[in-house]
């Protein structure tokens, strides 16, 4: 995965989400900062990745979802050769910390 996008003004946006304390801050910013479509979008590639790891099929997860393929293939090629960023979220959201 290449690195070239990170730099001072995506690091601030990374700050910005890990300073949110709860799920309605993490609303608030996200209404702020996207738009209702790419919240949509980021949220049914998080569907698809849980999906995936779940071992679904394609067909399933796309009747399921709406994803189309492609989307699902872009998916499937970040959880088999990215870093493991979906997994990594998935598996703090199934087990959070006490």
């Amino acid at each position: 995965m290449t690195t070239q996008w990170k730099d001072s003004l995506t690091d601030q946006l990374c700050q910005a989400l890990l300073c949110l304390k709860d799920p309605e801050e993490a609303y608030q910013f996200l209404e702020d900062v996207a738009t209702i479509a790419e919240i949509r979008a980021l949220s049914q590639r998080l569907e698809v990745a849980r999906r995936l790891l779940a071992g679904e099929t394609y067909p399933v997860i796309s009747s399921q979802t709406g994803a189309s393929t492609a989307t699902i293939s872009r998916v499937k090629k970040c959880v088999d050769y990215g870093l493991d960023g979906y997994r990594l979220a998935l598996d703090r959201i199934a087990k959070p910390s006490a």
